[in-house]
């Protein structure tokens, strides 16, 4: 991660579980990733739930076998509480996305996936709720 996302690492971005369909990612708010409330920057979350939906969108290109290219068309956030402490951001779309990949490949068109991440903190409370939408297309 150190070279192909260095702002990610030095952020404190890992991915705790991957498996077919769920993908959690770990961030912690430290100095480095806090804005002036003391609280974690909004885009410091926003690296963490992309990278929650990303690594599924990959790992799902990965499996298909095929040149897919992908790329977030647009986002939007909700933020419900400040995100101090360890935030993971979870989501559980992977099987939206090879659907969509095998879309792709059977029409050759370009196919749009919303892919939702979860923010939640330590005491189980939701901290913000990102949307990504992946424009995803057969190369």
């Amino acid at each position: 991660m150190l070279f192909k996302l260095p702002l990610g690492f030095l952020s404190g971005l890992r991915v705790k579980v991957l498996n077919e369909t769920s993908c959690l990612v770990s961030i912690t708010h430290k100095w480095i990733n806090q804005n002036p409330f003391k609280s974690m920057f909004w885009a410091a979350q926003g690296m963490a739930a992309e990278m929650s939906t990303g690594v599924l969108v990959m790992q799902a290109i990965e499996k298909s076998g095929v040149k897919v290219s992908m790329l977030v068309t647009h986002q939007e956030a909700s933020f419900f509480k400040k995100a101090t402490g360890k935030i993971h951001f979870s989501c559980n779309n992977g099987n939206e996305i090879a659907e969509a990949i095998q879309k792709s490949i059977k029409t050759k068109e370009g196919q749009l996936i919303v892919l939702k991440a979860v923010g939640v903190n330590e005491d189980g409370i939701v901290v913000s709720e990102f949307k990504f939408q992946w424009s995803l297309k057969v190369k």
